[in-house]
């Protein structure tokens, strides 16, 4: 990659801005961190790997980068892809082999769809090997359009008003997943991918499947941000700006406690007195 063009330059430093906030809002890492950076071969891990690495460079902190993949047995998965890029730009990395893929394609009857059992393996197998290595952190290359398309999904299916944090705590407490690209649209993370060249690997297991409900979701999105550009940013500031009170969470706001306060001022003037 020659020279960057001004507006390449400006998605570069629109991404690496906007993680950076990420990481320090949310304190996602610390000094002396060991973080371990979970790479499919998708556009969004290569793009957080390649933010994270910068930032490795320029924060006032020192914390350690392992990058780590899951080879998961899909058929025709170019196992040399990952390490041939780490190698040559100089991170260190584990490729972790598991036969995810049979268990799946056996559990799932042909035609439904496998993402909730195939994420649910990875994710047991990548927090054992991040606490086998000693990681502080394990980081997801979800983002913005991830997380509300989650919060959509879990609205219209679940019932529940919730999405993915930017940084949270394993069950077993164990674990400290940080997402640092939260912040960062998928469309500037589409952009650099191209602009850097990444050797992107397609999923041949679920990423092709198109009766998933979250492309459903995601096309809604994407068609609300074509009719009303900036509603995408708008909706992402309401998860950050929470108002208990004025839900119907039991739970979070004791509704059944409220009584007149006796001793709040009058809202009204004694206009006869005036």
């Amino acid at each position: 990659m020659g020279t960057l063009s001004v507006n390449q330059n400006k998605l570069q430093k629109r991404l690496r801005r906007l993680a950076g906030e990420a990481v320090t809002d949310f304190n996602m890492i610390e000094e002396g961190d060991k973080v371990m950076v979970c790479l499919s071969g998708g556009k969004d891990s290569y793009t957080m790997l390649d933010v994270l690495l910068y930032l490795q460079k320029v924060a006032p902190i020192g914390f350690e980068i392992v990058a780590v993949n899951m080879d998961q047995k899909q058929p025709g998965f170019p196992e040399e892809v990952l390490p041939t890029y780490l190698k040559s730009i100089g991170v260190e990395y584990h490729i972790i082999e598991k036969d995810t893929y049979s268990v799946v394609k056996e559990k799932i009857p042909e035609g439904k769809t496998t993402c909730s059992l195939c994420s649910r393996l990875r994710r047991g197998t990548l927090y054992t090997f991040a606490d086998r290595i000693g990681a502080t952190k394990m980081a997801l290359g979800h983002h913005r359009d991830d997380i509300l398309e989650t919060f959509f999904l879990n609205l219209f299916y679940g019932g529940t008003l919730k999405a993915m944090p930017p940084k949270l705590l394993s069950d077993d407490g164990r674990n400290v997943v940080i997402r640092p690209l939260a912040y960062c649209g998928e469309t500037d993370i589409e952009a650099y991918a191209k602009l850097k060249e990444f050797p992107i690997i397609p999923c041949n297991l679920c990423g092709s499947q198109e009766n998933l409900q979250r492309q459903v979701v995601k096309e809604m999105l994407r068609e609300w941000e074509r009719q009303s550009p900036g509603r995408t940013e708008i909706m992402f500031r309401a998860l950050q700006n929470v108002h208990p009170s004025q839900l119907a969470d039991r739970k979070l706001f004791d509704f059944a406690g409220l009584r007149i306060d006796d001793s709040a001022a009058p809202r009204f003037v004694d206009a006869v007195n005036l």
